[in-house]
């Protein structure tokens, strides 16, 4: 992103290939993605004091919310978390505590990081383990000088190459070698049996008790093809500095991280200040400090929140923005609402995005030979059957559209590969005789759209 940063109007423009309409969401996602890259053009002194600018995402479900998080974060190649409010409860109840959203984020950072290094050392972990390889098919035994004289070890260099060239050539992967694989000791079972959010301290028990009790190796008899993938693994392994891999990945937590805080709307306190509306404002004083900047633990060292961006977001039912802490309030400056999907917007989704369901559904019956021909029309009855259905019964936005082409595509799905190769046209008319009867009948449609 350092390199080559995208404009606010780029980023749009990406986002548009996945995400129908929402243009004021996605103004509002792209300004706050390239404020993050003109921070860091800023001197350090005041690069420090300029906060994030929290965004808020209002609109009912299915609209594309999570989505347009999910995409951004790509765009950024920043580490980004999906975490639902509801999990959470405030300290001292059962459940999750909300430091555990940074250490998860943590987490896969240096998953990312690692990845990204061992992309860099591909190379040289292949030539690594290729001569490894070459040691385990034809070991040298010492120096190779036999008593019968000079020339054996010119004869051990040139089967050597010619074992090389027969590997690269892919004629030795089911020859078998031996190879000492790491088994991990007896140790005792730990398993803490207590509330969730625990998770951490078991995992840091568990691997405490694993180096106390080292892993043994055991000789295995494995495929070269298998063999060349774990030797693959332990090189890059050895050639990866994991010190700088978990400094890099904080420093890239604590710079550009995102987290995505859904249903936040339902820990919004909406009760007289008894039962579950306690422990919602519990939670709510227990994100505060994270969203507003403090140090969280984690197995990798001390991260700290001050600058990752979280997007909240919210259907606003019942409860509404203004329901939330005023101090919570005051860290989510943007607010953006999200308008419902349009029938017109079903039939841009199901056609127009690069991962359209049609493409979807299409791609997904190819396999068994079977050719789906959509025409518009049945494109469009589609998206008015879908829209009709959300407007009777529950509005759960676009993913209407998963429920109502499973039903229509049903019978073809399940006979597909009794009847393949074949091509099925499908048309309003293959579309109304299957889903009219449906529609019709409110309470059926309520049970099987």
């Amino acid at each position: 992103m350092d390199e080559a940063p995208l404009t606010p109007r780029q980023i749009v423009m990406e986002l548009d290939k996945y995400i129908i309409g929402q243009k004021q969401a996605k103004r509002s996602v792209a300004i706050a993605l390239r404020n993050r890259w003109r921070r860091q053009q800023i001197p350090e002194a005041l690069r420090d004091e300029i906060a994030p600018k929290n965004i808020i995402m209002i609109g009912p479900t299915g609209v594309g919310k999570t989505e347009i998080a999910r995409r951004l974060a790509r765009l950024a190649k920043s580490p980004f978390l999906k975490v639902e409010a509801t999990k959470f409860t405030e300290v001292g109840y059962v459940g999750r505590d909300v430091e555990s959203m940074i250490r998860d984020l943590t987490h896969l950072a240096v998953d990312m990081v690692k990845q990204e290094e061992k992309e860099k050392v591909e190379q040289e972990a292949k030539v690594r383990a290729e001569e490894r390889l070459l040691d385990l098919l034809l070991p040298s035994g010492g120096s190779m000088v036999s008593p019968q004289g000079p020339g054996t070890e010119a004869t051990y260099d040139s089967t050597r190459e010619r074992l090389r060239t027969m590997l690269r050539e892919g004629k030795l992967e089911d020859r078998y070698v031996e190879l000492d694989l790491p088994q991990r000791a007896q140790g005792p079972m730990v398993e803490i049996l207590a509330a969730s959010g625990m998770e951490e301290l078991q995992s840091n028990i568990q691997e405490m008790f694993s180096n106390i009790f080292p892993s043994k190796k055991k000789r295995k008899k494995i495929k070269v093809s298998e063999a060349r993938r774990i030797l693959e693994q332990e090189a890059a392994s050895q050639l990866i500095d994991m010190d700088k891999v978990v400094e890099q990945a904080i420093q890239r937590v604590e710079q550009s991280g995102i987290i995505f805080l859904d249903e936040i709307d339902k820990v919004a306190a909406r009760g007289s200040g008894s039962g579950p509306d306690v422990s919602r404002e519990g939670v709510q004083r227990d994100l505060l400090p994270i969203v507003e900047g403090t140090s969280v633990h984690t197995k990798y060292g001390i991260v700290r929140t001050d600058h990752i961006l979280f997007i909240a977001s919210g259907a606003f039912h019942v409860a509404k923005p203004s329901d939330l802490l005023p101090e919570l309030q005051g860290r989510f400056p943007i607010r953006v609402e999200l308008d419902p999907l349009t029938q017109d917007d079903f039939f841009k989704i199901l056609k127009e995005p690069e991962n359209a369901l049609v493409t979807q559904y299409k791609a997904l019956m190819e396999t068994e030979g079977i050719t789906l021909d959509f025409d518009d029309e049945a494109i469009m009855e589609i998206a008015r059957i879908a829209y009709e259905v959300n407007q009777r019964t529950e509005n759960i936005g676009a993913r209407r559209l998963h429920t109502v082409m499973e039903k229509l595509l049903e019978e073809v799905s399940f006979e597909a590969p009794d009847i393949g190769p074949k091509s099925i046209p499908i048309t309003a008319q293959y579309v109304r005789e299957r889903l009219e009867g449906i529609i019709k009948d409110e309470d059926l449609s309520r049970f099987i759209l």
